[in-house]
């Protein structure tokens, strides 16, 4: 049976005008490697002032055996109980621009109900543009420029194109909402860090960082970075010091780190410096053929 989507959720009854405003949503229980999402989203609500405007019927979502939440046992009785929470935040930036943060864990089940609620909550407020955000592992050096890339339901929000093209991954409410929003009409978009795999356990708070970076980039929020930004630093101080440590540990980043240059040096060969004309597809082909017939025959 098919159940209006808006009975999914509560919303408060004072609200603001959010026409024009941003959307920033993250879902714990997906990849996030380094807690990158997580932790930005600890930064935005420790950095501005936020209450609920818009709450989830979470007990219909969740499936509570696989994921059980956690309650306190203190003595002879129960004491607390960590209530799972699916909700939208009404912050404000620096300069008093109002925007929105939705985070909770990621439902278990109805997510297309939910993604069509969130969208009622977009259409209702007038929300502009939709952002998450998260880590992903990669074989990559600490050691090197952190990589984010970026997707988008129009190619005029791209900012930085993925390396990848065709891939088939599984999936997860943010993709989902942010391809059913495409389908709609409306803008959103995604990024995702470059966390190295042998952090990805741990938190990172670099990738964070840099996802901050490419939303206030990309949304043009007024947020502050300098607590991230010294947080980075003394996590990145603290890993340069372990791996320093272990001799093990060394080999492994040294050998990423020649594996990273050698793709980013065959990478820039590639690349036409900035004013030069493009080369035709004729000059391609023969550029193609030339390298060809230069190879050894047995190669």
């Amino acid at each position: 049976m098919a159940v209006d989507p808006e009975e999914l959720f509560e919303v408060d009854s004072d609200v603001p005008d959010l026409a024009g405003s941003v959307l920033l949503h993250h879902f714990s229980g997906f990849v996030d490697a380094g807690a990158a999402g997580s932790t930005l989203v600890e930064h935005l609500l420790e950095l501005h002032e936020h209450r609920v405007i818009a709450r989830f019927d979470i007990d219909d979502l969740i499936d509570y055996r696989a994921r059980r939440p956690v309650m306190t046992y203190d003595t002879d009785r129960w004491e607390d109980y960590d209530t799972p929470e699916l909700v939208v935040h009404l912050l404000h930036d620096a300069a008093g621009t109002p925007f929105l943060l939705l985070t909770g864990p990621e439902p278990d089940r109805r997510w297309e109900a939910v993604v069509a609620a969130v969208q009622a909550l977009i259409e209702r407020w007038g929300v502009r543009l939709a952002v998450g955000a998260h880590g992903i592992p990669m074989g990559v050096p600490h050691t090197r420029d952190l990589t984010v890339i970026s997707h988008a339901t129009r190619p005029e929000l791209v900012t930085d194109k993925s390396p990848f093209n065709r891939v088939q991954v599984p999936g997860n409410l943010s993709a989902l909402l942010e391809f059913r929003l495409g389908q709609a009409g409306h803008d959103a978009m995604g990024f995702a860090a470059y966390v190295p795999h042998y952090l990805a356990q741990s938190t990172y708070p670099t990738a964070a960082l840099s996802l901050l970076e490419s939303v206030i980039s990309a949304t043009d929020l007024v947020i502050r970075t300098d607590g991230l930004r010294e947080t980075a630093r003394r996590a990145d101080t603290e890993i340069a010091r372990q791996v320093a440590e272990s001799t093990e540990v060394s080999e492994v980043v040294a050998a990423l780190e020649r594996q990273y240059d050698a793709y980013a040096e065959s990478t820039q060969s590639l690349l036409v410096p900035d004013g030069d004309p493009l080369p035709s597809a004729d000059e391609l082909g023969a550029e193609l053929e030339r390298f060809l017939a230069e190879q050894p025959r047995d190669q």
